[in-house]
């Protein structure tokens, strides 16, 4: 590895504090390969700190970011996640990892089909990977502890709203495409109260919509 997963996720992200993630992330973070989840030709850079290209215009996220993003769900011990972007699979192995019920949707069928062939080699074949416009969310598995979203969006999708469950919580990036965006972490209090936070600048590629 170029850094080590626990540099990597105790570092600030962008703060003044350095903020200590779950030792069970950290754990999930090693077991899982990040190299099963990008493309051959990338496979001796699968554990440097950044985003890699895996096709159609899509990226596989930062390890630091992965590792921050599942931290701040804080989902409890089997919880159901809604994952919005499945990408090459990997944010979703991670969640799997750590026995929570995952629930991933992408809109590109090739990284779909892709997606889920990988995890089912890794090991992650109870992963439900469906392919679709995530902006909808994923109604019938519905109501979620946690939504994580891998994509930029200009506002809150309301219909995940609508899917978080009292007391859950959910991390997306909110902003411009291709601009520098806000790393939001939304909750949704046990009457229904929607608070925001935002956390870090971050850059995502936007979310893909269906015409």
């Amino acid at each position: 590895m170029v850094r080590t997963i626990e540099k990597i996720a105790n570092e600030a992200g962008g703060g003044a504090t350095p903020r200590v993630l779950d030792m069970r992330v950290l754990e999930a973070m090693r077991r899982v390969p990040r190299h099963a989840f990008v493309p051959a030709d990338l496979e001796d850079h699968a554990y440097e700190d950044r985003p890699l290209p895996i096709g159609y215009g899509q990226t596989i996220s930062q390890p630091y970011i992965v590792a921050l993003m599942t931290d701040l769900l804080r989902l409890p011990t089997g919880g159901r996640v809604l994952e919005i972007g499945t990408g090459s699979g990997y944010q979703a192995a991670i969640l799997a990892a750590l026995g929570h019920r995952v629930h991933t949707i992408e809109i590109v069928p090739a990284l779909a089909e892709q997606a889920a062939t990988r995890l089912s080699e890794a090991g992650f074949d109870a992963v439900e990977v469906r392919k679709g416009d995530g902006y909808f969310g994923w109604p019938d598995k519905a109501p979620f502890d946690g939504i994580v979203v891998t994509a930029a969006v200009p506002q809150i999708p309301p219909p995940l709203l609508e899917q978080l469950k009292p007391g859950g919580r959910m991390v997306i990036p909110v902003g411009a495409a291709f601009l520098v965006q806000q790393l939001i972490l939304v909750e949704k209090l046990t009457d229904g109260t929607i608070r925001t936070d935002a956390l870090l600048p971050v850059a995502f590629v936007p979310l893909t919509r269906q015409e």
